[in-house]
């Protein structure tokens, strides 16, 4: 006769074995967390800058502005999902133009800053 097997055993040594496993791993992440946490505390800062809050608002205007532009009316060729997919994908031209424009007017600004004066010799 073949013998029983016995689920506790073996459901207790494997809940064992994962967590030692678990408690491993979270002590090898740990080390690697410190240095992402600083690029993350970065990313965060970058995010709330002045420069990337007018980026956006520079890229939901155009955007706005394009939909306006490209309107909704009943007449037309195409279905109105294919009228609506146009209209979206001209509005993220527009942005992505508009945030174009403005990065390399701050990239000008800044190069102007940056360049040496008149009277300096380098």
């Amino acid at each position: 006769m073949a013998k029983k097997a016995t689920t506790k055993s073996r459901s207790s040594g494997t809940k064992k074995q994962s967590r030692s496993r678990t408690v491993q791993r979270r002590a090898s992440d740990s080390g690697r967390r410190s240095s992402d946490a600083g690029a993350g505390d970065m990313f965060i800062k970058l995010l709330q800058s002045p420069l990337v809050a007018e980026l956006v608002a520079v890229a939901a205007t155009s955007a706005l502005a394009a939909l306006a532009e490209h309107g909704f009316t009943s007449g037309g060729t195409g279905t109105r999902s294919t009228r609506a997919g146009k209209a979206v994908k001209e509005a993220g031209k527009a942005a992505a133009a508009a945030v174009g424009r403005r990065l390399g007017n701050e990239i000008d600004e800044i190069r102007k800053a940056s360049a040496p004066k008149g009277g300096a010799k380098a």
